[in-house]
């Protein structure tokens, strides 16, 4: 169990560092250009995005815990690239195919998607191991 939690906040952490770097730094400039699609930052509730990233890390270590045989980092690794092409697609163009956003922002969230995931993947890979 103390796995599983060190796991649940190091994936937590890390995910929420990407975040930041991801949509607070390499597509701040987009996200500006296409303000009219969005929240204001007023509007935004900072806590419930916190959340959904920590339910999605504490979802994305279940998974691995419960249904992956072998546990190790390479299989967390796998792990992970999967999921995060599975979530990619479908955050990066799924949202392309339905909102009037530029298809490099649609690319950077599909392929911030498969990075974070990967990433998790060894996190859980490394700490929840055979």
């Amino acid at each position: 169990m103390k796995r599983m939690a060190l796991a649940v906040l190091a994936v937590f952490v890390a995910w929420s560092v990407m975040n930041f770097i991801i949509h607070g730094v390499i597509l701040s400039s987009s996200y500006a250009a296409t303000a009219s699609l969005w929240r204001s930052m007023g509007e935004m509730n900072i806590s419930v995005t916190y959340l959904s990233v920590l339910i999605a890390a504490g979802t994305f270590t279940l998974i691995y815990s419960l249904l992956v045989a072998k546990k190790g980092i390479a299989t967390g690794l796998t792990y992970g690239l999967l999921f995060g092409v599975g979530t990619g697609v479908s955050m990066g163009f799924g949202s392309y195919a339905v909102m009037p956003i530029p298809l490099h922002m649609a690319f950077t969230w599909f392929l911030g998607s498969v990075i974070e995931a990967a990433v998790g993947g060894v996190i859980v890979g490394w700490i929840i191991r055979e």
